[in-house]
């Protein structure tokens, strides 16, 4: 009984800090833009697209992680608890490093964990969704590099665009837009929350989708509002019509994945969208050497942190030996502290660069 009260209240947690952390984004462009002027007015109508989103649509998802990476009844409450804790133990550790993680990565990851400690893991379907990781971001790039030239041609010809209420009808196409865009991260984020519980037994798809749903747009209303500032703040640079086609490219693209079944980073193909317009206005040099970095630490780590916990929190708990549990507390300790250390070190480098090696002049000494 303990232990389904423990499950129910992390995957609650976990939904409310997707909405939190993902769905509120959504709302980013509408809000930085101008489109929608008060931030609790844009916050409800993203709460209330993530909640549609979830309910009605959210069950495709859901079976995917419940019985189509690992076999269904493997997941106990134990297992899912250990999914859902896995999950959550790698974004906290991620946020001490800075990184920001998928939450649908971190769980895939913390589900083939668990496959890969039982020995049970449907690996065409793994491939088919680490497939979907890659080729959709990739379009929506594109995506974004033809419909900006599209764009660029249409307010070089039409000018009139930008005088009398076509402003005002460009501000409702955004805020449309992202509608959309809330409502399909409902869609597809609501069952990292919830998926492992459904698997278990322990609510039915539609209670899942339903209650994952209300706790996910809860996120979105209560703590929301800084990653909505945020993200308005850094998509500054997009007009109203790129800015409402970055969210109609992401919304569609993981609408159409998730009525496939398929888990999606959202984040992912929201940050190749706006390369892809990026490119298309400015050429290759958008590609600094900083942002291909951090798009595939954020594509590589995620998977693979929340799957090592997730297999030593089987190892550990459910099969539990002291060698195990004293090997995953030194690497949790060297982590921290490589964390720890890291972080000094490089402000050390920014605020004392090194010294240039200094070169022989002939005939004189070095000093």
């Amino acid at each position: 009984m303990i232990i389904t009260i423990i499950a129910f209240i992390v995957a609650l947690f976990f939904a409310m800090n997707i909405g939190a952390s993902g769905a509120a984004a959504s709302m980013g462009i509408a809000y930085g833009s101008g489109a929608i002027k008060v931030r609790k007015l844009a916050l409800a109508v993203c709460a209330v697209g993530v909640f549609l989103g979830a309910s009605l649509g959210g069950g495709e998802v859901a079976k995917t992680l419940g019985s189509k990476i690992i076999p269904e009844d493997i997941i106990s409450i134990h297992i899912a608890l250990v999914i859902l804790a896995a999950a959550a133990i790698s974004l906290f550790l991620a946020n001490l490093a800075g990184i920001p993680l998928s939450t649908s990565e971190v769980t895939v990851g913390a589900i083939v964990g668990v496959g890969i400690a039982f020995k049970a893991l449907f690996v065409k379907t793994l491939i088919v969704v680490v497939m979907y990781w890659i080729i959709v971001p990739v379009v929506a790039f594109f995506l974004a590099v033809a419909a900006n030239k599209m764009i660029r041609r249409i307010e070089g010809r039409w000018t009139f665009l930008a005088f009398g209420r076509w402003p005002k009808i460009l501000a409702a196409f955004v805020i449309a837009a992202g509608f959309l865009e809330a409502f399909s991260a409902g869609m597809n984020n609501v069952a990292n929350s919830v998926g492992p519980l459904i698997a278990s037994g322990m609510m039915t798809i539609g209670q899942g989708t339903l209650i994952g749903g209300i706790f996910v747009a809860l996120g979105v209303l209560l703590l929301g509002g800084k990653v909505m500032e945020t993200n308005g703040k850094k998509i500054t640079e997009l007009n109203l019509l790129q800015g409402g086609t970055v969210s109609s490219i992401g919304a569609v693209l993981v609408i159409f994945a998730s009525l496939f079944g398929i888990p999606i980073p959202h984040t992912q193909v929201t940050t190749c969208s706006i390369l892809g317009i990026g490119m298309s206005d400015k050429g290759w040099r958008i590609f600094e050497k900083a942002v291909i970095t951090k798009l595939l630490k954020i594509w590589v780590v995620s998977p693979f942190f929340s799957l090592v916990i997730s297999y030593n929190l089987v190892i550990v708990f459910l099969d539990f030996d002291f060698y195990s549990l004293g090997l995953v507390c030194c690497v949790f300790v060297a982590t921290i502290g490589m964390i720890g250390l890291w972080k000094p070190i490089r402000k050390s480098k920014e605020v004392y660069p090194e010294k240039p090696a200094l070169k022989k002049v002939e005939g004189a000494p070095y000093e």
